[in-house]
């Protein structure tokens, strides 16, 4: 099992980051609560991982959080729950703001999440109850969220995030489309794009 990795960013397409750890570059797939945390390109990340090995692939997912894995490991054990699943759950919340959704019993903020129905949101809170992490370490705020590449267009690579964590491209393209882009990275619009799907 590989714990952790830490090396220098290479590069980064939510939901997928490359990590160059002396002269070889891991592949991993992140939650975008971890792409508000990095570093500019060629600055040193540390990545808390969890290897998930299917048939046909070995899949690294990686959380800048120890909280982040925690929650991650407890939810792909969820009846119905895959990977994919909670890393989509894990971009639209925080740890503890999904901890305080099990805790309120607030099937509604769940079923805003792209994949999620009614049926997965109450399966979540009942099995979710028993599994949540005992303690929810703040998040680890000592890393920049500031990226310093120019995007050739962050709208558009937003929208793809957003297609790849499973938001249809219509519904995607409509979470993005009236926040404007002045200065703004793929990551801070799908962060806006997020927040305001959730306001709903």
């Amino acid at each position: 099992m590989i714990g952790f990795i830490r090396g220098k960013l290479f590069s980064k397409t939510p939901p997928q980051l490359v990590v160059d750890v002396q002269g070889v570059g891991y592949e991993v797939e992140a939650p975008m609560t971890t792409f508000y945390d990095l570093p500019a390109l060629g600055e040193e990340v540390q990545l808390f991982t969890h290897l998930v090995i299917r048939d046909d692939a070995h899949i690294l997912f990686a959380f800048a959080t120890e909280s982040d894995r925690k929650m991650f490991r407890a939810l792909i054990k969820v009846n119905g729950v895959g990977p994919k699943l909670a890393l989509t759950i894990l971009s639209g919340q925080s740890a503890e703001e999904f901890h305080r959704c099990i805790h309120d019993n607030d099937v509604q903020a769940l079923v805003r999440l792209p994949g999620i129905g009614k049926k997965t949101a109450e399966r979540l809170v009942i099995e979710m109850r028993d599994r949540l992490p005992d303690s929810l370490e703040p998040s680890e705020s000592g890393q920049s969220a500031a990226v310093t590449q120019i995007q050739v267009n962050p709208k558009q690579e937003a929208i793809s995030a957003l297609c790849a964590l499973g938001y249809k491209p219509q519904d995607a393209s409509k979470m993005v489309q009236n926040i404007a882009q002045e200065d703004k990275t793929c990551e801070d619009i799908i962060k806006l794009a997020l927040q305001g799907a959730a306001s709903r």
